[in-house]
């Protein structure tokens, strides 16, 4: 079986662009070595540009670690820019001849494919997906890690501030973005990038960084304030045609993308059921979703991981843990507030640990002026894979209070493999680990929050009422055996 995996971004990429997929992508290719009988290709699209020649084309992975270069590929100077929202509302998301082209030519000279999974539809002309016509012993396969066909922003994450339930017919899409960039700038950073890394040069590195800043600086300013000028055009409730004819667009991407993924998919596959759920509701036909959560290495340690005993230490005091980022969408602001919304007493019982980079100085202020009411505090500034089972050695309960439809979050994986029962919003998959409703809290409900950190403190909930009913979560080789599986059909 020959199998061909598409994501906007290398794997392998030295800046760590595209998260847990990204992480998922090489769980996937390190497990696929050991298979007999399977190959394993991969290509990156819609983040190299090249400014010496400006024609779409794929060649051999030019840039990143010499790991895996015989079977890494990169589709260059896509009609596509990604990530999802540098190419906001573009039509060349839907269809672009010249990209559909060059993909048709590389599934052709590197092929033939068993299999073509897309674990993003970024970077690529969702219109390569009607190949499938035209290749019938090929199977093609989606993953949706994100919300990217029914949501140009990505993430449902409206206004950089909160979840969106209802698009207006598309008009909340308009200026949802913070800043939208044009095309030209996004490319002719990407181009930037593609250039010194092909000529040697670290993305990591102090050249790299100083190159982006001297060139791109200006840009940043002019992309705010073209936002100020479309915000305004919404200001008051007032509708302006262009508006609304811009927002009826978004609603005509939104069909395309799930009219193409019915036709042209043989399988969808959403890393929980509340993925599932939404997928269903945008309208991708039932008979072709299919709830896979992914497979992970942190998996691995669950079942030889000792039990943790009760949540509560035995002076009656909890230790949480929050990690990740200090974003809004992760619910980290949130958590700042319900936490300071606390009263003394309960406070006092709390022992929290933040690992995440430094925020801005007034949240740290803010956690600084915290941390005398709570039992203990430490900040953490960052973490790597390596720190996890010191960092969470003695912690009783993990925070995953999310406030986006967060796919299935992988800190709650981590967490929950390291047996740290995970007390989460009510939005997203990470609910379906514990699946225990005393566990979850409604997302930015602060009241209800506190009732369930309450609970845990009387002693009416423990981690009896986690465990009951908790699923086992899989490492990579039954996951592996289960998507092989799909792919055969």
């Amino acid at each position: 079986m020959k199998i061909l995996y598409v994501n906007w971004v290398d794997y392998l990429d030295p800046e760590q662009r595209g998260g847990g997929v990204s992480l998922y992508q090489r769980n996937l290719m390190q497990a696929l070595r050991g298979r007999n009988g399977v190959e394993a290709v991969f290509l990156a699209s819609g983040t190299s540009y090249d400014p010496l020649r400006r024609a779409p084309r794929w060649e051999p992975m030019r840039h990143g670690p010499m790991d895996d270069r015989g079977r890494r590929f990169d589709l260059v100077n896509s009609g596509v820019l990604a990530p999802g929202h540098a190419s906001f509302g573009q039509s060349a998301q839907l269809r672009h001849p010249a990209t559909e082209a060059v993909f048709e030519d590389f599934l052709r000279r590197t092929g033939p494919y068993d299999v073509v999974h897309f674990n993003n539809l970024e970077g690529l002309p969702v219109d390569v997906l009607a190949l499938r016509a035209a290749l019938p012993g090929t199977r093609f396969v989606l993953s949706l890690h994100n919300y990217y066909p029914f949501c140009p922003q990505v993430n449902f994450w409206q206004d950089e501030a909160r979840n969106c339930t209802e698009d207006e017919a598309g008009r909340r899409c308009v200026t949802c973005l913070p800043q939208r960039w044009p095309a030209a700038q996004v490319r002719a950073a990407h181009g930037l990038g593609y250039r010194l890394k092909v000529a040697g040069v670290s993305p990591l590195g102090r050249v790299y960084r100083e190159s982006f800043r001297l060139a791109f600086g200006v840009a940043r300013r002019l992309a705010r304030l073209r936002k100020g000028l479309r915000r305004r055009r919404t200001e008051a409730g007032a509708v302006a045609p262009g508006v609304q004819a811009e927002g009826a667009g978004f609603v005509a991407r939104r069909a395309a993308m799930v009219a193409r993924i019915n036709a042209h998919c043989d399988v969808v596959l959403c890393v929980s059921e509340r993925v599932r759920q939404i997928a269903l509701r945008e309208g991708v036909r039932a008979d072709r979703a299919v709830t896979l959560p992914i497979g992970t290495v942190a998996a691995e340690g669950f079942a030889a991981a000792p039990a943790r005993g009760p949540i509560l230490r035995a002076d009656g005091t909890l230790a949480l843990a929050y990690l990740g980022y200090m974003r809004r969408d992760k619910g980290f602001y949130f958590l700042l507030e319900a936490l300071e919304a606390l009263p003394d007493a309960v406070l006092g019982r709390l022992h929290l640990l933040v690992a995440a980079r430094r925020g801005e100085a007034a949240v740290m202020a803010r956690l600084a002026a915290l941390a005398p009411r709570l039992a203990g505090f430490r900040h953490q500034d960052g973490y790597g894979h390596a720190d996890l089972d010191g960092l969470l050695a003695d912690v009783g309960l993990g925070l995953v209070p999310v406030m986006w439809e967060d796919n299935l979050p992988q800190v709650a994986i981590e967490l929950h493999a390291r047996r740290v029962p995970v007390l989460c919003s009510d939005l997203g998959g990470a609910r379906e680990l514990g699946r225990s409703p005393a566990f979850v809290f409604r997302a930015g409900d602060a009241a209800d929050f506190a009732a369930r950190i309450g609970a845990i403190l009387s002693g009416a909930v423990g981690a009896e009422a986690y465990w009951r009913d908790a699923v086992v979560p899989e490492t990579m080789g039954p996951h592996l055996d289960r998507l092989l599986a799909l792919y055969r059909g």
